[in-house]
């Protein structure tokens, strides 16, 4: 196993523009992360019922409290408080990352009630109370169409936003242009914006899944390796499309399927948030550190996925759909899905501290 000094991950860090996120709040993930050049975090509905399973001794006691607390609260108060601990935690082991960066990088993602997808004002307001816990908070909403009304609100109102539940360049120009309305929304007020580092994520591994489902689905055969492609040609796409126009915004790579998800990246002045278990693989394998950014995805990859799935042409064009689409694209129900099904277990494991179950001894 690689130690710091051959950290892959560090030579990346410290030798290209790329910077990394550590794609969990555990508290031993962020802290092996940030040791070997990590400069954020990230979380999610599902990520948070993760690291509670894993670090419950960590956490029980503080559930506990809050249960004393809120005497009158409901389970999804207790969950959403609970949340906000482990937040506001990853924010304190990231401190000394914000404060060395003067508050451009060392930030952590803390995610609004994926419920509100439909209803951009309770997102955006959530956006702005989430953006009081901590002074290095990023706050994550859908890229559905009432997502980006949020993203624009919230952007104008001061929150670092980081876009999430996004898997094409449709959704992350969108993003852009929604984060560049609310910058200049502040700046005609007079509004500091030096500050603010808005990230647009593309969940480039589950627009390959989503690609394998319709493959499934639809008996369509083509060559498997194209499949784990369609994801990075999005996403370097989407960078090309980025500093043609001079977005405000950073592009961040999610959702790790193979190693083309980091290895492809490297050198961009981009954000990738990597899982634990690929940290650990990417530090000890032998991939070579060397800037791939720019290299273009082979023209005979994008020829076939175009060719042989629609969805691939609609996530791969700058405008390949509506704000109204978005909703309706097979990766972001899934996703959105998902997030929802998390967040209702992480309920039920707070169920179980206020009403324990008489069967279990």
């Amino acid at each position: 196993m690689a130690n710091v000094e051959k950290s892959p991950l560090l030579k990346m860090a410290t030798t290209t523009k790329t910077d990394w996120w550590n794609d969990s709040c555990s508290i031993a993930e962020l802290n092996y992360a940030i040791g070997h050049g990590a400069v954020g975090a990230t979380t999610n509905p599902v990520i948070v019922g993760q690291v509670l399973k894993q670090e419950m001794d960590l956490w029980k006691d503080t559930i506990v409290d809050l249960n004393n607390e809120l005497v009158e609260g409901t389970e999804e108060d207790v969950t959403w408080k609970l949340n906000e601990a482990m937040a506001v935690k990853g924010a304190e082991i990231l401190k000394p990352v914000f404060d060395r960066e003067n508050g451009l990088k060392g930030r952590i993602s803390i995610q609004t009630n994926a419920r509100y997808y439909r209803n951009w004002k309770l997102m955006a307001n959530q956006a702005i109370y989430f953006d009081t816990l901590a002074p290095n908070m990023q706050v994550k909403m859908p890229v559905t169409a009432e997502g980006i009304k949020a993203i624009e609100e919230a952007t104008y109102n001061g929150v670092n936003i980081n876009a999430t539940v996004s898997f094409t360049v449709a959704q992350a120009v969108a993003v852009a242009e929604a984060v560049e309305r609310g910058l200049e929304r502040r700046k005609k007020e007079g509004k500091d914006v030096s500050k603010m580092t808005p990230v647009c994520t593309i969940m480039v591994g589950r627009l390959d899944d989503w690609l394998k489902v319709v493959a499934e689905k639809e008996n369509i055969l083509t060559d498997p390796a194209v499949l784990e492609w369609a994801g990075v040609a999005a996403f370097k796409r989407a960078y090309e499309f980025y500093n043609e126009h001079k977005f405000t915004t950073r592009l961040l790579a999610a959702a790790y399927r193979n190693h083309f998800h980091w290895s492809e990246f490297i050198g961009g002045d981009v954000v990738l948030t990597i899982p634990y278990k690929w940290q650990k693989r990417f530090n000890a394998s032998d991939i070579e550190v060397v800037e791939r950014m720019d290299n273009p995805v082979d023209p005979t990859i994008i020829n076939e996925l175009t060719k042989r799935f629609k969805d691939f042409s609609r996530a791969y064009e700058p405008y390949g759909m509506e704000h109204s689409e978005f909703i309706k694209f097979g990766s972001t129900a899934r996703t959105l899905r998902s997030f929802i099904a998390g967040y209702e277990e992480t309920c039920g494991v707070i169920r179980n501290f206020m009403i324990p179950n008489p069967d279990l001894k």
